[in-house]
């Protein structure tokens, strides 16, 4: 079964754009956009012929590694300060959910 493409546009993670449109958006380089993959901060998926593709979800990530990064933190710190930061995000997430009357 095909994903609709309204489906797909607003999907987080849909991988829509290729490396120099996220380097372009991003005001970045393509090699920020490794460093990141190296750092295991996103791991983009893969076109049929081998080139990344990433979802508006990386792109945020890529985009608070940025300004992490130009503020001066470190490469590696930026990269575990913004996982810790997801995490507690889906874990607020996850308590809301169960329960709705919070928050």
């Amino acid at each position: 079964m095909s994903q609709n493409p309204q489906d797909m546009f607003d999907d987080d993670d849909y991988p829509a754009y290729t490396m120099g449109r996220a380097a372009e958006m991003l005001g970045t380089t393509p090699g920020f956009l490794r460093s990141l993959d190296e750092a295991k901060l996103i791991t983009p998926q893969r076109s049929a012929g081998g080139h990344r593709r990433y979802s508006r979800y990386q792109l945020r990530l890529a985009a608070r590694a940025r300004e992490l990064v130009d503020q001066g933190t470190a490469l590696d710190a930026a990269c575990r300060i913004i996982i810790l930061e997801d995490q507690l995000e889906e874990a607020l997430r996850l308590n809301r959910a169960q329960d709705p009357g919070a928050g």
